[in-house]
């Protein structure tokens, strides 16, 4: 009996950890054809990978969209035939134990050097969508006193408005 339990606890683990793998494989491969899409300014296909109660959070404090409001920003990058690269330099992906909802973080070659990409996709009609995504660029500890101080002139009364918001 002891036997046959330490079996069925293998087996389990295995096909537990196969099915891991293989949905953070599906999932890896939507946020790549995500960016590829951005890359060949697949309007459709970039977002249609997104699930249709999206956020995309950009670089810039203002850029917090929903998804009407980020096809309405794009849509004219889009039509003029080149969007955004990112090329991929490292990501990491987690799933829940559901097999329904993930994250990731990621770093990306860019236009803005590197930027950190983190998300949540969520498994809808059996298929991953991208859910939330947060583009930032990083800043290398050494040089941030320099990048505050620019940034200072800019978004002080940016951050005066919101303060006042609340």
């Amino acid at each position: 009996m002891k036997t046959h339990f330490i079996t069925f606890l293998l087996v389990f683990g295995f096909f537990t950890n196969t099915n891991k793998a293989q949905e953070k494989e599906a999932i890896d491969e939507v946020i790549t054809q995500w960016h590829k899409a951005a890359a060949e300014a697949n309007f459709e296909n970039y977002f249609g990978l997104m699930s249709d109660d999206a956020v995309f959070i950009g670089t810039d404090a203002s850029e917090n969209w929903n998804k009407k409001e980020f096809e309405a920003y794009s849509k004219p990058h889009f039509d003029k035939g080149k969007a955004w690269t990112f090329r991929l330099l490292e990501r990491n992906i987690y799933i829940d134990k559901n097999y329904k909802i993930a994250w990731f973080d990621e770093l990306l070659d860019t236009s803005f050097k590197i930027c950190r990409g983190s998300g949540v996709l969520e498994k809808v009609k059996g298929k991953w969508k991208i859910k939330h995504y947060v583009l930032s660029m990083t800043i290398p500890n050494e040089t941030s006193t320099e990048v505050i101080a620019v940034k200072d002139s800019i978004e002080s009364n940016y951050i005066q408005k919101l303060k006042s918001k609340k």
